[in-house]
């Protein structure tokens, strides 16, 4: 399965880019996206394109500390979105950090960040997923590395004092060039890609934190996190299931359910060979056979429940899927019903 990323994690690059004499739009065009991705920042894309769109920005801007800078310069909030307020809404440091570690695959799935305790350090990790080897590229590591720099400086303020940043690639020709962006020249080719602080730190709680609104956002991010892009006809099926008794879906409502575009949500269901509308009519057809197989509801009460206004559209709909009327079929269930009744009376009565 392709690992993938929102298009949230290149919150800034026109900007940026343009600081840097380049064109945003060229990069994403070049890296195989649309022009105008950024646009839609809920998008999911494949995470070796947005690495490569931070490649190509550091090898034509002659600047090898592009993704570094980006990261840095990027609104924490556009990039990570509900993570961000899940982190806000926590007791204290320690917990934020582990909250966005759990929910990060909701924003990209190619890397896990997690946080580790050794002692009196901590760390927090950017570990790339083995099968995805762009995701270890230098640019998208220190990219990454960066937004993490910037949500401990909001999370922290004049308290983050890091001990070190660890990572696992070689050094670009002038390792003291970070020191000026970082406060520090990081540990290169170490074994892992880490901030490295004093766990005390974990223990600052949080102003803002808001129990009954980081439910909510965990809410909302459980539901993000179960829809990739492979499985997300069948999602987008079960939340039509939901949504139709009470009364008609329209791609809207669930495109907003999966902070999706309306565009972006058919976008992906064409890669998986389907439509919103061609789901909901399948959808329609299984809950009508269902409904009237198992139970006596009356036909009014049906078409209302499938989301049609009248009960001729849905028996107009019923006779494309079966080829007879609601009211045959029924009719013809119930001497199936009949049928077998008579037949375990009959073999109970040998």
């Amino acid at each position: 399965m392709t690992d993938y990323a929102r298009a949230s994690g290149l919150h800034g690059l026109p900007g940026y880019a343009a600081s840097q004499s380049l064109n945003a739009q060229d990069l994403l065009r070049d890296a195989g996206l649309p022009g105008d991705l950024l646009e839609h920042p809920e998008s999911l894309v494949a995470y070796r394109k947005m690495a490569r769109v931070v490649e190509l920005g550091a090898q034509r801007s002659g600047n090898p500390l592009f993704g570094l800078e980006l990261g840095l310069q990027q609104s924490i909030a556009g990039t990570i979105g509900p993570l961000l307020y899940l982190a806000r809404n926590s007791r204290d440091v320690g917990e934020a950090l582990r909250e966005i570690g759990r929910y990060f695959h909701v924003h990209a799935s190619a890397a896990r960040i997690r946080l580790e305790v050794q002692g009196d350090l901590a760390l927090f990790h950017y570990d790339p997923v083995e099968a995805e080897e762009v995701a270890s590229s230098r640019p998208i590591v220190e990219l990454v590395l960066g937004g993490g720099l910037q949500l401990m400086r909001l999370l922290l303020g004049n308290r983050w004092q890091p001990r070190a940043l660890l990572l696992q690639h070689a050094p670009v020709k002038n390792p003291q060039s970070y020191s000026r962006l970082l406060g520090l020249v990081p540990q290169f080719n170490a074994p892992i890609n880490a901030w490295v602080f004093d766990a005390r730190l974990l223990d600052i709680p949080l102003s803002s934190a808001d129990p009954e609104l980081k439910r909510l956002v965990r809410q909302h991010l459980d539901t993000l996190g179960q829809a990739s892009v492979e499985d997300l006809p069948n999602h987008v099926q079960q939340i039509i299931r939901n949504f139709l008794p009470q009364g008609r879906v329209a791609i809207e409502q669930v495109a907003n359910y999966l902070s999706l575009s309306s565009r972006t949500l058919q976008r992906y269901l064409a890669e998986e060979d389907t439509s919103f509308n061609l789901i909901l009519d399948q959808t329609r057809k299984a809950m009508a056979s269902r409904y009237l197989n198992d139970s006596e509801i009356n036909l009014t009460q049906l078409a209302e429940i499938l989301g049609y206004s009248e009960l001729s559209a849905f028996s107009r709909a019923f006779n494309r899927w079966f080829g007879v009327s609601p009211r045959e079929w029924k009719k013809r269930q119930g001497q199936g019903k009949s049928r077998r009744l008579i037949g375990q009376i009959q073999r109970k009565a040998r």
